[in-house]
């Protein structure tokens, strides 16, 4: 039997590892291609459910989450980076806008969240999405932290707020309208003016943003 040489073995080896290859990638492409539209309905389905919080499905008819639009870098809403605001709509009309934001100004920096603004200016809710704040302390703003569970801190901005004047949209230790934990202010003091900042973007922009 002849002995295979150095350059047979290389050429064995480099056959193995494309074939290897070539089958590795066509099972990864295989399982992603199986796995895709699964993940991104489980995402759509997790988005849809936080969006409920701040705006009941029966006040639009519209398929919300493809009723899109992105925004370019919003600094008026702390989105450098750009955003997304979905369009509800009911009967073809204008409903309510749900729109990214962020604060740039928490105790440890950026919170961002989604805001549910009505066709007429009414603020619905807002929901914080994701933060650093500290633990027992600030966090409270995320009422999956919250302690009080009967009325999380955040829900203040379900009830009907949009007629207060600028001055108002802040903590009462700023001479302002909405409550805060005491030791904590900072972080309600920055989400309550990204809500406000996003009342009055929607506000100014509201044509243009259901077009």
């Amino acid at each position: 039997m002849t002995e295979p040489t150095a350059g047979g073995l290389s050429i064995r080896t480099a056959l193995a590892m494309l074939v290897f290859t070539v089958v590795f990638t066509a099972f990864m492409a295989g399982g992603y291609l199986l796995t895709r539209d699964p993940i991104q309905q489980s995402a759509k389905a997790e988005k849809l459910l936080l969006i409920d919080q701040i705006l009941p499905r029966g006040s639009y008819d519209n398929a919300l989450l493809d009723d899109v639009a992105k925004l370019p870098a919003t600094p008026e809403l702390g989105l450098d980076q750009g955003g997304q605001v979905w369009r509800a709509r009911r009967a073809g009309q204008p409903a309510a806008l749900v729109m990214e934001a962020a604060a740039p100004d928490g105790y440890a920096g950026r919170i961002e969240l989604i805001v549910a603004v009505a066709a007429d200016g009414q603020v619905l809710g807002a929901r914080v999405t994701q933060h650093r704040e500290t633990p027992g302390l600030g966090d409270y703003v995320d009422p999956r932290k919250d302690k009080n569970k009967a009325r999380p801190w955040i829900s203040q901005f379900e009830k009907p707020a949009s007629d207060l004047p600028p001055g108002a949209w802040t903590v009462k230790k700023d001479g302002g309208a909405f409550d805060y934990n005491t030791g904590a202010t900072i972080s309600a003091r920055a989400v309550t003016r990204a809500v406000w900042r996003v009342a009055a973007y929607a506000a100014a922009h509201r044509d243009a943003l259901f077009q």
